[in-house]
């Protein structure tokens, strides 16, 4: 509804919005025949937009800045219909909207238009002006004007209009801050208050941007990341991010733009299958290339050889322009055409030039005629935009210019026998020296290093690309660019492994290169760089981190379970990677350092309708009920979407003491799908439990198994299980409720086994009296002397080990610990154990170790926690250390600092607890998950003079040990 406006502004108002409603509601679409358009509203999917985005000039290639932001986002994703909502804090006057050429800026300076022009949105504004900077260019250089004067010029339906004054709410929207020819210059411009004053259309834009100049006026400015920094940032009030399509976007866009769903749904599945594919479509122009080439192919009955790659989609891209120029019946052959655009991107591309003009033309011999040929023909690859004053040229995106210029450079070489990349006089000097396509590849290379912001990085990729036969034998139909030899592919593939030896900086880039070339053994090679440990030992910069999520995301190997210890163990690396582990079905991000910190990202992530996940472990990092509230969020959201399940989720060990409520939640959700909650090792206890049941109760409930062991709990808690299970008895089929102070009460659970509703086959409880520890499993362990290192005296019968500077007279034997002063006991251990240790000294290792570990070997080798077959907590006075396979994690120390530990082994579980005890009471330590194959030996290490251990035996308050129960219904 419009606001109250004098009669006349009203009047104005109408007329402008009746002109900008005609001008924004078609929109020209590069696949659409010369002058056919499409209604914007028809096509128009919703861009991905966040504010506090990242402001400021940026040397990085555009496309690789895609790719290191499209997972995270450092700001909140907004509409872009609210960009000028006010927040809390600041009044917002001028909002610089940032993004890659092709995502989609100017398309959402256009919704916002059209929706204003058409009374649906932003009302409030009394007139907006949408001014191009690609068409305020011909201005430059003319006599002076007032604003006023300017404004009548574009829209001449206001010319009524004398002033806009304070009165009425003005947004201007300038397009395209990287197309401007405008110097800009903010620091020796006028100061300029009257918009009737005539001045330079520099001041008038400059003045209009810094407030001096109709100071109540809002200002919108879209722009490129590397033009950014034409404006000095005090004088941005909020930096907004156009990031492209998310990825239930992308999905939204082939249907709607195609509007077939059988012809959308053929494309999106082979979208989805090539992940690099997929990636890059969150680049609307992106999508559209490849809705173009695949409809086609489609359409045609082509079914084999569907691309996969960049290069294979782009070559595809040109074929289908070429058919047109056929099709058409042009003059010119398609060669011609080819061989100009492709010499023409390779000139602008050398002079990073987006945007170009008709002297740009002739230096590659395309007049104005055949450019609008080209324009009309070839849509996807170049367009034309007319003004009043000048003609302007680009092509559709970045990429293309790129793809079109690695033809041309590939051409020169293998026709003309002509290395365009080298300057002339380099060229004149090796004319006559022998020539290989590997040393043209080399010097490809070569000078994509040498760039420091990756200019020529997707250039090189595309050049590379180019040299497979597939490739070639495809655009045999326009060019002929074949001339390799597989010797030639060999040696290039050699060279880029040995540079990326040389250069870890630039061995992730690389890789991109190595995709191209289908070469098999990028996984390996990638997977072998992140697990060498470099990756724990700097800070990955945005790009690394981009192509790092790029080369996982192509992996099959992540595809079922993504294990994010074997990259990196870090809150940074959850946030960075958050699009690896949603597009995996199984993410392990156990033991990884994780707090709180993390869970609003995770949460986002798993809320996504894109996601895969089926399966979450987030056990063992200190989350706490913050994290879980925030995670539980994502679960809730997800639970409404019905193809797409969280199925199990393991919080195990993560601190939480008061966060059953926000899991209730998740439960009692309509169509919540989780199917397995583990929650063992925390301290819920009666009430938290209470709590959960509710969720439990509900009919909407479908878990199946719920693990509650060492929580806490007393028989308190099992009234609330046993109505629980009477609420709701379909679901439920194992409940783990082992090694808590249930009494005789847990088999009170039992009878619920003989209920024929009630689904529960399995129920673990402890039966008798359990007051300090869990005796049900408690296990006799004596020393072995034959294991035992010299440096260690054993005594009181084999239960006790201290460390002495005697050397013991122990016999020779192959089992003995030569080089380290360890330990192990004669038990070894195949189910569920449990025992106790009192330690003393400097230091001691607490551990078990399979039989085979080594013997003779240093320290790195047969250390307990340094191998594959060990596993050890490292205790001292000022901390603890769980350690194996050679990765420590620290852990911190509980607040009643205890010397006794006790050690929970559940063979068949494959999980392995420590437990710092202390007047009864179990604080949990550390817990491994592993799969057990063989025997476990309890296992001791220690070096210092006061250092020992001792055994303890494990008993109740009462005397009796207690039972456990494994109660299962066949």
């Amino acid at each position: 509804m419009v606001l109250s406006l004098e009669s006349d502004h009203h009047q104005i108002q109408e007329k402008l919005k009746s002109t900008l409603k005609e001008k924004c509601q078609n929109i020209y679409q590069g696949n659409a025949d010369e002058g056919e358009t499409v209604y914007l509203n028809k096509i128009y999917t919703e861009l991905h937009v966040i504010e506090g985005a990242y402001g400021g000039f940026t040397e990085e290639h555009e496309v690789r800045q895609q790719r290191s932001t499209y997972v995270t986002t450092e700001g909140t994703t907004i509409k872009a219909s609210n960009i000028f909502k006010p927040n809390q804090e600041k009044r917002i006057r001028t909002v610089l909207t940032q993004g890659i050429p092709g995502v989609g800026k100017t398309v959402c300076t256009q919704k916002f238009t059209l929706s204003w022009a058409e009374g649906e949105e932003n009302q409030d504004i009394t007139f907006l002006f949408l001014l191009p900077f690609r068409e305020l260019n011909p201005n430059i250089g003319e006599k002076d004007f007032s604003l006023m004067q300017l404004l009548h010029q574009f829209f001449p339906v206001i010319k009524s209009l004398e002033k806009l004054g304070t009165d009425c709410k003005v947004l201007f929207i300038f397009d395209g801050l990287d197309e401007t020819l405008l110097p800009l210059n903010f620091k020796h411009n006028k100061v300029l208050r009257d918009e009737t004053q005539p001045a330079s259309l520099d001041v008038l834009i400059t003045n209009l941007i810094t407030g001096d100049l109709l100071g109540n006026a809002l200002i919108w400015i879209t722009s490129r990341p590397a033009a950014a920094g034409l404006i000095p940032r005090k004088h941005i009030h909020q930096w907004t991010e156009v990031k492209g399509f998310a990825y239930d976007q992308r999905e939204e866009y082939f249907k709607r733009h195609l509007h077939d769903d059988k012809l959308s749904s053929n494309i999106i599945n082979h979208v989805r299958s090539s992940r690099s594919l997929y990636i890059m479509c969150q680049i609307p122009v992106f999508c559209w290339i490849t809705a173009t080439v695949m409809k086609k192919m489609l359409r045609d009955n082509v079914t084999g050889g569907m691309p996969n790659s960049l290069t294979e989609m782009y070559v595809y891209l040109l074929l289908c322009q070429t058919d047109r120029m056929t099709e058409g019946h042009y003059p010119m052959k398609s060669n011609n055409v080819v061989l100009k655009l492709a010499e023409l991107a390779f000139r602008q591309l050398e002079k990073k030039k987006l945007v170009f003009y008709e002297a740009d033309l002739k230096e590659c011999g395309i007049n104005v005629e055949e450019a609008t040929i080209y324009s009309g023909v070839c849509t996807e690859v170049f367009t034309m935009e007319g003004n009043r004053k000048r003609e302007v040229f680009s092509f559709v995106h970045l990429t293309i210019q790129e793809f079109l210029a690695a033809v041309y450079v590939r051409y020169s070489y293998m026709q003309r026998k002509e290395n365009v990349l080298l300057g002339y006089l380099k060229r004149m000097s090796t004319k006559l020296l022998p020539k290989s396509v590997f040393s043209f590849h080399k010097i490809a290379i070569e000078k994509a290093l040498e760039s420091p912001d990756g200019h020529w990085d997707l250039f090189l990729r595309f050049l590379l690309g180019l040299s497979l036969k597939s490739n070639q034998e495809l655009l045999s139909r326009v060019l002929h660019l074949d001339g390799d030899g597989e010797e030639d592919v060999a040696k290039t593939i050699q060279f880029i492994k040995e540079k990326i030896n040389e250069e870890p900086e630039a061995k992730l880039n690389l890789f991109h290169c190595l995709s191209e070339l289908k070469e098999e053994s990028l996984v390996q090679e990638i997977q072998r760089f992140m697990g060498s440990g470099r990756l724990t030992a700097k800070k990955l910069s945005p790009v690394q981190w981009s192509a790092l999520t790029f080369e996982l995301m192509t992996s099959d190997a992540t595809e079922e379970e993504f294990d994010l210890k074997k990259y990196i163990r870090s809150e940074e690396g959850i946030v960075k990677l958050l699009t690896v582990i949603t597009s995996s079905t199984r993410a392990l991000l156990d033991r990884c350092n994780l707090t709180v910190n993390c869970c609003d990202a995770l949460a986002s992530a798993l809320s996504s309708i894109s996601t895969h996940l089926r399966a979450l472990d987030l056990s063992d990092n200190n989350l706490t009920d913050s994290g879980v509230k925030l995670l539980s969020v994502g679960l809730r959201i997800i639970t409404r979407i019905k193809t797409k399940h969280i199925l199990t989720c393991r919080l195990n060990e993560c601190n939480l003491q008061e966060c059953c409520a926000d899991l209730a939640s998740v439960l009692s959700s309509d169509s919540s799908h989780l199917k397995e909650l583990d929650l063992s090792g925390n301290d819920l206890q009666d009430a938290e439990v209470k709590l959960l049941c509710v969720g439990l109760a509900s009919p909407d409930c479908t878990l199946e198994t719920l693990g509650l062991s060492f929580c806490g709990i007393t028989e308190e808690s099992c009234p609330h299980l046993s109505s629980a299970l009477n609420s709701n008895p379909f679901h439920l089929r194992q409940l783990d409720l082992s090694y808590n102070y249930l009494h005789d009460f847990g088999a009170k659970l039992s009878v619920h086994q003989n209920d024929p509703l009630c689904k529960l086959k399995k129920l673990w409880y402890n039966s008798k009296r359990l007051v300090f520890v869990c005796c049900t499993d408690a296990c006799s362990l004596t020393l072995d002397p034959n294991t035992a290192a010299r440096s260690l005296f054993l005594y009181d019968g084999g239960t006790q080990v201290t460390w002495t500077r005697e050397q013991q007279q122990y016999p020779d034997h192959p089992e003995r610990f030569e080089s380290v002063s360890q330990v192990l006991c004669h038990q070894g251990l195949t189910q569920r154990h449990y025992w106790e240790v009192e330690w003393r000294g400097h230091w001691v290792d607490v551990a078990v170790a399979m039989r085979r570990i080594s013997r003779r070997a240093g320290s790195h080798l047969c250390g307990f926690g340094y191998t594959s077959q060990s596993w050890s907590l490292y205790c001292s006075e000022d901390h603890y250390s769980a350690q194996h396979d050679h990765e420590p994690l620290e852990i911190p120390a509980p607040p009643s600092r205890s010397h006794r530990v006790g050690v929970y082994l559940d063979w068949p579980a494959g999980t392995l607890s420590f437990y710092s005890v202390s007047s009864g009471t179990l604080k949990h330590l550390h817990t491994f998950y592993s799969n057990f194959t063989e025997p476990l030996y309890p296992g001791f290490g220690m070096e210092k003079d006061d250092c020992s251990v001792t055994i303890c035996t494990v008993v109740d308050t009462q005397g009796v040990d207690s039972q456990s129960v494994s109660a299962e219904r066949t």
